[in-house]
């Protein structure tokens, strides 16, 4: 018999080293088709890291307007947010604000951006999952080469769009959502492929479900996806319906993930910083967690209101027109191979339409808040703009055929043409959704903090005005001496517990809460508190609040409050000189309706101070005031000219 191991010395083979030679890891996994395998391709990791640069780079620094300042405080905290809580989302950013780097704001923020780059991963799998199969010119290499690009393309055209991108610059739970989506998404179609084989993994099911479960505690829209794909289930398999045991296996495995929301009594229990709802309760955890802490507006129904609510759902403006026809023929190229799959995302779309757009009947002032819900939707879409990619290189092919060399030349032009509308995305979205100048919330939180006096107390009125409050106060301890109640949550007892150093005693606890009403409690605080301590209302709570026995005196954005029957004295214009002012006065690209709120609020706040020191016998502060007030909102040049005509300034 031959000694081979000789045979192969003498080849320049050493046996040894051949049997210890390091495999990369993705060939020792089965298959080399798992969700783990395609994730560390270098398209794929591609898709990860350039969208989580460009995100790094556009990322606001701290704290912004809308739910910002309350999520943050409650991650820092492990508390609770708005209604149902967010406990999933609250949990995954929390380890990032023990990262050394920057602020907590930013840390978040941070962790959001992560989340939005791990959805863009998401499309580049299940796009690399249906087309690693497609063969082009009967070139294996070159399909290869193709199908990840266009998958790339696919990830990079979602990571682009500006509803994705804003969602990155500051905390929002969406992405997180959309990244388990896709997961879950191809979790089901690897079920489906196994059971067409032949091979039964009801695994697949037990993780897609226990998947779900979590994601509810991230945003409860994922509930919209659930008869989407139990579609996808029963049109794969009819027989799962009554398969007892492996549905009491998988109804458990969604019990477990459900389990995340015990994180809100658990937490409840030990009183954190930030305790929406105080859910240490039966009755207030379902209080919390069926959102009845929210008025229902009955909207009448009408067809342009309607009209209104689909327009949110805007995919010209997620992918442009261009990227909507690729969306349509990547449609049809998957209903040509996976028509479940095609009709199960076609479903999902129906859904969250029927039930965003139709059943919620969101009011026309407050329909834009709906935009968001769809971003799971969003990166579906995204998906099937790869598969159009890749359809019109196929037609290429297919019009050119035996005109074609699979050169260096035809890989480059390939390429170019993948990427063509991702680039052409992020040149496009990248000044509107840029924020790493955003200093705007963190300033008027500041400026307001820095006007009320020590051991004073300042009622706000609206989210956008009392959150960043709330995170500098409670993350940043900035002005701890100061209580910050929020006049709309007034009516909870769980809020009035959470402001002892105010209401522990308060005569307010003896109200009916609901049917008095915020006004009436406002009142009824500033009467027993005016005595003892200072007390202000910021802008929103003058303009929304008639109060007839008290005088709101102004002091910069705020108003101090007196008795009518005590002297005012001349407007402190002194605050100005402390407040900063970064991105009110020049032109900003992130402005949002609370950030140009804010704006405004300052040049009222200039008019309202010049025309104060005009009547006061005071011109030349009050042109200074009332210039200020134009540079920051010049349509306001009009009235500022009427004013100083009042007074007899104008020349």
């Amino acid at each position: 018999m031959p000694d081979f191991r000789k045979i192969l010395k003498r080849r320049g083979v050493n046996p040894k080293k051949e049997k210890t030679a390091r495999i990369p890891i993705w060939k020792k996994l089965p298959g080399r088709s798992s969700f783990l395998a395609n994730t560390i391709e270098p398209f794929a990791i591609a898709s990860f890291i350039i969208p989580f640069s460009v995100y790094l780079l556009t990322l606001a620094p701290s704290v912004t307007f809308f739910d910002s300042g309350e999520f943050l405080t409650a991650a820092a905290s492990l508390g609770s947010a708005h209604s149902p809580g967010y406990p999933l989302f609250l949990m995954y950013v929390k380890p990032f604000t023990l990262i050394p780097l920057g602020n907590v704001a930013f840390r978040v923020n941070m962790a959001t951006a992560f989340s939005s780059s791990a959805a863009s991963l998401g499309v580049y799998i299940l796009a690399r999952h249906f087309l690693k199969k497609e063969l082009l010119l009967e070139n294996a290499t070159f399909s290869s080469f193709c199908s990840k690009t266009a998958s790339l393309a696919a990830a990079l055209t979602f990571g682009a769009s500006p509803r994705l991108w804003l969602q990155s610059n500051h905390d929002k739970p969406y992405p997180l959502v959309a990244f388990i989506a896709s997961v879950i998404f191809y979790l089901l179609v690897k079920w489906g492929e196994n059971h067409d084989s032949d091979q039964e993994k009801p695994s697949y099911i037990y993780a897609s479900f226990f998947l779900a479960s979590v994601a509810f505690a991230a945003h409860q829209t994922v509930i919209l996806f659930l008869p989407a794909w139990a579609f996808f289930i029963i049109a794969t398999d009819r027989r799962a319906l009554f398969r007892v045991k492996e549905l009491l296996i998988t109804f458990f495995f969604a019990l477990a993930g459900f389990s995340v929301h015990l994180y809100l009594p658990l937490r409840a229990s030990v009183n954190p910083l930030l305790n929406w709802g105080d859910t240490d309760s039966y009755s207030r955890f379902l209080w919390h967690f069926l959102r009845r802490g929210y008025p229902v507006q009955h909207q009448e129904r009408t067809l342009s209101l309607l009209w209104e609510q689909l327009k949110v759902f805007n995919l010209p403006r997620e992918f442009t027109w261009l990227g909507v026809v690729l969306v349509i023929l990547g449609f049809f190229f998957i209903w040509k191979r996976h028509r479940i799959f095609a009709m199960t995302s076609l479903l999902a779309v129906i859904l969250f339409l029927s039930v965003v757009a139709g059943y919620l009947n969101t009011p026309a002032e407050t329909v834009f808040l709906t935009e968001e819900f769809f971003t799971p939707v969003y990166l579906l879409a995204a998906v099937f703009s790869g598969f159009g990619l890749f359809q019109l290189l196929i037609f290429a092919i297919g019009f050119a055929r035996g005109h074609i060399n699979t050169g260096a030349k035809l890989y480059l032009i390939s390429a170019a043409i993948f990427l063509l509308l991702p680039v052409s995305q992020y040149l496009i979205n990248y000044y509107e959704n840029n924020q790493r100048y955003n200093y705007i919330a963190y300033d008027y939180a500041t400026n307001t903090l820095r006007t009320v006096k020590e051991g004073g107390v300042l009622f706000t009125w609206g989210d956008s005005g009392a959150f960043p409050l709330w995170y500098l106060q409670g993350v940043e301890r900035m002005r701890e001496d100061i209580d910050l109640p929020h006049t709309p949550h007034l009516v909870f007892d769980w809020y009035l517990d959470s402001l002892p150093r105010l209401f522990a005693n308060s005569r307010l606890r003896k109200f009916e809460l609901q049917k008095t009403g915020a006004e009436g409690l406002v009142k009824a605080a500033i009467a027993e508190t005016i005595g003892s301590r200072p007390v202000y209302i910021d802008f929103s709570t003058r303009y929304s609040i008639d109060f007839t026995d008290y005088t709101p005196f102004q002091k910069g954005v705020i108003y101090r409050i007196r008795r009518n029957r005590e002297p005012l004295g001349l407007p402190d214009i002194s605050v100005w000189e402390n407040y900063n002012s970064r991105g009110i006065t020049e032109r900003i690209s992130f402005a949002d309706m609370d950030t140009a709120k804010a704006i405004l609020i300052y040049a009222n706040s200039y008019l309202e101070a010049g025309e104060a020191m005009m009547a006061l016998g005071y011109p030349q502060k009050g042109r200074e005031m009332l210039d200020k007030c134009v540079r920051i909102s010049p349509e306001m040049k009009k009235t500022t000219e009427q004013v100083m005509l009042r007074y007899g300034e104008m020349k």
